[in-house]
Formats: structure tokens, C-alpha cells, sequence
């Protein structure tokens, strides 16, 4: 979900397919909608020379989409060599068991349930490809499944749904936890300070040159919206559809269902606290 906000220095145009990065090439989804911004942003990561190719979220099952990405890899001299996901929602997940069947990959991911092949995903995994290196980053909160790929590289670092490039995110309630949420932003800031990494390959929205400005506006952003729930429950108001048409009127209504989900991550975190 996307709110009316923006991190200082961040893009607000329209998203291209095109290279993003040295090894980060987008194909962007025909599904834009106030969920999923200008779309899936679907991304073939690859070694500069390497015949061989990483796609990062296949997207929505929409064929002309899937061929596409394999058109714009074969075209660029490459073959596609894995699948990989960031998690399971199905504007990104989808599509991968007709891109398997495309590509003929195994789909790695954190959930068993969205794998196809002997191999998943875990803290610390390394993935090499064709030269290529990406490294497996925990950042669950957005969903339980929600995983990055550190590509160092490029001093890059492609965040799903944990960041996006455009608007903040949503926590999803039950399965997306704050506490988690929280935690993987912190993870993603260490990676700014500590690994160098300046960019941000979102899984929906334009590209962040400013990784670790955008990862401090999405900590203080939570930490604004958390005040602003403490004190609308404090008021009196008591549910989840109360506060969020409170603290959440100058937001779309579209996106208020969204907006629901995060907010009773919200008072679950409050609650866990004993501060509500």
C-alpha cells in the first residue's frame, strides 16, 4: 500500500522498464492499481558479460508480461537461470509456476508452499549465477515471508515490498508483524551504514538513490503513525475502522482496507507493549 508521502530526494514520476543499475534490469507489469503503484517491477539481475540471468518476481500471471521478460533477457544475450521471491503476494508471486514452465527454473522462496524445485531460501544464503553474487536478507513485517537480496555490487539492495519506491508500506495483519517490521528497516539501515548499500530496487515505484534517507523516513514514519494511534485510541476511539478514519483521513479511502491491516498490527504492537 502507498500513503500521500515521500522521503526527501525521492522520485515521484513514472516507472520505465529499462536498466536500473549496472546488473539490475526492470520489466515493469501492466497491473498498476492504488496497491501495486505503476505496477509489479519485475527484475533480471545479471552479471555484466554472463550469459546467465536472475528474475526477481515474475509478477501477476499475465502472459504477455511473463514473455516479455524472457524476450527482453534473450534479446540482451542471456538465459534465464533462477527464479526467486521476495514473497508471496500474487502481484508478485503469481506468475512464477508459468514462468517456471517458461524458463524452465526452479523458483526459490522463504515458504515452502511457493517453491518449485529441492531448494529454498534462508538467512544468510548466497546466490551466485553466471558471476552474479546476492545475498539473502531477512526482512519479514510487511508479510511472515518477506525476504531482500543484498546485491553488493551495485551497492544495492532489491526490498519487495518492504520498501517501496513510492508511499510507504503496509504491515499486513496477522500474518505481517510490526515488531518484525521494525526490525527488518533496522536490518536494511545497517546495510546503508555498515555494507555501503546506496539503492533501492523496489518491488513497486521508482528506483531510491538514497537508501539509507529512505529507510530513516520509513522508521519515522512508523514511529509518527504509532504516536498518532496511541493518542486516537486514548480519545476514545477503540476499533480498527475508528482509528483508521482518523489517523488515516487524508489517505485515499481506496486504500483504508489497507490501511486497516496495518493499523491493527498497530494496536497489536501497542498492546504487546503496555502502551495501550
Amino acid at each position: 500500500m502507498t500513503e500521500a508521502t515521500y522521503p526527501p530526494g525521492r522520485p515521484r514520476g513514472t516507472v520505465h522498464s529499462g536498466p536500473a543499475t549496472a546488473r539490475a534490469v526492470n520489466v515493469l507489469a501492466p497491473n498498476p492499481s492504488p496497491m501495486t503503484l505503476d505496477g509489479t517491477n519485475t527484475w533480471i539481475v545479471s552479471e555484466p558479460g554472463s550469459g546467465l540471468a536472475v528474475v526477481i518476481e515474475p509478477g501477476p500471471l499475465d502472459e504477455g508480461h511473463l514473455r516479455n521478460v524472457v524476450r527482453t533477457a534473450e534479446e540482451a544475450g542471456q538465459r534465464i537461470a533462477l527464479t526467486l521471491l521476495t514473497h508471496g503476494h500474487p502481484d508478485h508471486a503469481e506468475g512464477a509456476g508459468r514462468f517456471a514452465e517458461l524458463t524452465g527454473t526452479e523458483v526459490r522462496a522463504l515458504d515452502p508452499a511457493l517453491r518449485l524445485g529441492s531448494e529454498g531460501l534462508a538467512t544468510g544464503d548466497v546466490i551466485t549465477v553466471g558471476g552474479l553474487e546476492m545475498r539473502v536478507v531477512p526482512t519479514p513485517g510487511h508479510t511472515a515471508d518477506s525476504l531482500s537480496f543484498h546485491l553488493p555490487a551495485d551497492r544495492a539492495v532489491l526490498t519487495g515490498d518492504t520498501v517501496l519506491g513510492r508511499g510507504t508500506t503496509m504491515v499486513a495483519h496477522p500474518d505481517g508483524r510490526l515488531g518484525d517490521y521494525l526490525d527488518s528497516l533496522r536490518r536494511l539501515r545497517s546495510l546503508t551504514v555498515d555494507d555501503g548499500v546506496r539503492t533501492v530496487l523496489p518491488g513497486h515505484g521508482p528506483v531510491l538513490e538514497d537508501a539509507q534517507g529512505a529507510v530513516e523516513f520509513y522508521l519515522a514514519h512508523r514511529a509518527g503513525r504509532l504516536a498518532q494511534i496511541e493518542t486516537a485510541v486514548e480519545a476514545g476511539h477503540r476499533t480498527a475502522q475508528e482509528v483508521v478514519a482518523h489517523v488515516y483521513a487524508d489517505v485515499d479511502r481506496s486504500l483504508w482496507p489497507a490501511a486497516e491491516l496495518s493499523v491493527r498490527a498497530q494496536l497489536d504492537y501497542l498492546d504487546e507493549h503496555g502502551l495501550i
